[in-house]
């Protein structure tokens, strides 16, 4: 029976962040590499699945007509993949069909179970004409085996060329090229074009108990927004005098640039927010919901300051906060354009001023 806290999306105040507009320097070439070598390039890791991919769910039938569609010769969707730092090929889009071509020349359907075991891969589903229903790759005609190995897939390779040193731009490569099923979340984009530490850090962070009940999730939230609001107070944490807008592209720097979670300034937002996410839990009676829902411009405001000044205690919280939200310039600050330069500066102002009272 699945949960249905497991299931359930955070809810935040819609905002209005700009889109950024971004500028290509990147090389596109095409290439039609064998199957037996595709499956071969990812046995050797050559092309990666990146850990930040969606799991492999494709049923047997879809995979059984993939396998079909190669050996009648009829055409297959092209594959996307992206050249990283390390000359592999990342999956951007194309993983359920590169994975049913490896699977079946291996001869079993998806990885092992807990115990060890895993399924035999006979093609299923098919037409009840077709001569492929019920058979293995071993059990093929050498005629037919050779016809698959040698069928070709239209792969579209993508290399930045500048910056060397990337840029947010691979963000959005991923963005509008990955088109699965369930299209991926800012979040999750930005764990996959720029992976490390700080992906663990941000989701170790993000099941923090006090930060849980904060939310009214007790579950973390499937596409990673609680993960986003924690990237978005460390982004903003010491450093909001800096911000400029939009949002969008200042998160996936702070990503970029602290990918190691390694500075003395890492360090101290990870030790404060647990200190300060058990204040607002034992002070505060559902906070930031100024309207229902999580209001995430109220949230950055208190919680960035809170993280900066020690002086505000439970005591001093619970005395202003109410104060805060009242106040006619602040409630400005949290509606409308609230993502723009000015509004993200001119609230964090105010909200220092009247919660250290």
């Amino acid at each position: 029976m699945v949960n249905a806290a497991e299931n359930e999306e955070l809810r935040t105040e819609e905002e209005i962040d700009e889109v950024p507009y971004v500028e290509f320097d990147i090389s596109v070439s095409p290439s039609d590499p064998s199957l037996e070598l595709l499956a071969k390039k990812i046995q050797e890791k050559d092309i990666i699945i990146p850990f930040y991919q969606r799991r492999y769910v494709w049923k047997i039938d879809q995979a059984s007509k993939l396998i079909e569609s190669f050996l009648m010769g009829l055409p297959v969707p092209q594959v996307f993949l992206y050249v990283n730092d390390e000359d592999q090929l990342e999956v951007i889009d194309g993983q359920q069909r590169l994975m049913s071509v490896k699977y079946f020349f291996e001869g079993f359907f998806g990885e092992e179970d807990a115990k060890g075991n895993r399924k035999i891969f006979k093609l299923k589903g098919l037409s009840e004409r077709s001569e492929y229903n019920g058979k293995k790759f071993s059990e093929l005609s050498v005629k037919d085996q050779r016809k698959l190995k040698n069928s070709t897939l239209r792969a579209i390779n993508i290399k930045q060329l500048k910056p060397h040193e990337g840029s947010d731009s691979v963000f959005h490569i991923f963005e509008r090229l990955n088109t699965g099923g369930t299209m991926l979340k800012p979040q999750e984009i930005r764990n996959a074009v720029y992976r490390g530490p700080i992906v663990e850090s941000l989701k170790e962070l993000n099941q923090d108990p006090d930060w849980r009940k904060i939310l009214g999730m007790p579950q973390p939230d499937k596409s990673q927004k609680d993960v986003e609001l924690i990237l978005r107070l460390f982004s903003l944490f010491e450093v909001w005098d800096d911000y400029e807008k939009p949002m969008l592209r200042w998160l996936n720097g702070t990503m970029k640039e602290n990918r190691n979670f390694d500075t003395e300034r890492a360090d101290r937002f990870f030790e404060k927010f647990g200190e300060v996410t058990q204040i607002i839990n034992e002070n505060l009676k559902k906070p930031f919901r100024p309207k229902r829902v999580i209001n995430a411009a109220v949230m950055e405001a208190v919680m960035v300051s809170m993280l900066e000044n020690p002086d505000i205690d439970g005591e001093v919280l619970a005395r202003n906060y109410d104060d805060l939200l009242n106040d006619e310039d602040f409630s400005r600050f949290i509606t409308g354009p609230t993502t723009d330069t000015l509004m993200v500066k001119s609230r964090l102002t105010r909200a220092a001023e009247i919660l250290e009272k």
